[in-house]
């Protein structure tokens, strides 16, 4: 499959998502958004192709990068299509710039990818989940939003609001429970780093409170913390156009991502990248290329 057949599938992908929403169906786009959750490291589009092609998939991985973890796809099974970004030198810059510098330009390429259920082999060890406490993640998200240069403040001065953003200052109840700590802070986290005070075009009150919560919903489903139905109605998101939704899901995601590998451990070897990087298919950490032991779970991975 061609780069530009892989695109038109994340269109057909998006207008699908588009029919379900225009029927009243949000639990699409919130399965979709617990999704974004499991693969963060990729971009939206690739998201909604992984979805499109293989609902359930929960780790994945390139042909070779599954070989390196002593599994192999299994004879019959169908990759995964995504769009992988390539660079490349014109054949006319070989020997390089007269000023000594490369060129190079960005192209895409169609990648394949796959599950492990399409694999067999050595046997992969469950990570572990923080259930219904973000134990440890709470405090690596308290750094992130201090590293931002936004202040953090405690107070039950915020009316029957559980918490608040206010451009540059977040404040929260002192009484929430660990797991209403988590989500809050990260809504209005995200709050924070969508929707400034001075942004141009902001998006309408309930598109940003939906974007917010969208968020902490990503977030909370990639670190395995219990969401329930604590979530918003996510077709709010949608307003009548795929520009308007896709707009969304590409700042969700990138807000997302952001925290996401803020919160999680060994985070330095974090990379989005699209399939380009490898990826620790126990933990689903991104690791580079020359990295001997992901850090997340300790995986064996250049061995």
């Amino acid at each position: 499959m061609k780069a530009e057949e892989a695109k038109k599938l994340a269109d057909t992908a998006l207008e699908q998502l588009e029919g379900a929403l225009k029927q009243g169906k949000s639990e699409t786009l919130a399965a979709y958004l617990a999704m974004m959750g499991r693969f963060h490291n990729y971009s939206f589009g690739n998201v909604l192709l992984i979805m499109t092609q293989k609902p359930d998939a929960t780790r994945i991985a390139g042909f070779r990068t599954w070989h390196k973890f002593g599994r192999h796809v299994t004879k019959g099974e169908k990759g995964i299509v995504i769009i992988a970004p390539m660079l490349i030198r014109p054949k006319e810059d070989a020997g390089g710039t007269s000023d000594g510098e490369d060129r190079t330009i960005l192209r895409f390429k169609a990648a394949y990818v796959f599950d492990v259920s399409q694999t067999d082999g050595e046997p992969l060890p469950d990570f572990a989940r923080v259930g219904g406490n973000p134990n440890g993640h709470t405090d690596r998200l308290k750094s992130f939003v201090s590293s931002k240069g936004i202040t953090l403040e405690y107070t039950d001065d915020i009316g029957s609001a559980d918490g608040a953003s206010l451009g540059g200052t977040i404040k929260l109840k002192p009484d929430l429970s660990p797991a209403e700590e988590f989500s809050v802070l990260t809504h209005e986290l995200a709050h924070e780093m969508l929707h400034p005070k001075d942004q141009d075009n902001r998006p309408p009150k309930t598109v940003r409170e939906t974007e917010a919560e969208a968020v902490a919903f990503v977030v909370a489903n990639a670190i395995g913390l219990d969401t329930g139905t604590a979530a918003s109605d996510y077709i709010q998101l949608y307003k009548g156009d795929t520009a308007t939704l896709s707009a969304s899901l590409d700042r969700i995601q990138k807000a997302a991502s952001s925290i996401i590998e803020a919160v999680s451990v060994g985070d330095d070897s974090q990379n989005a990248g699209d399939g380009t990087t490898h990826q620790c298919p126990n933990c689903r950490n991104a690791v580079q290329p020359d990295t001997h032991k992901c850090e997340r779970c300790g995986t064996c991975i250049n061995c």
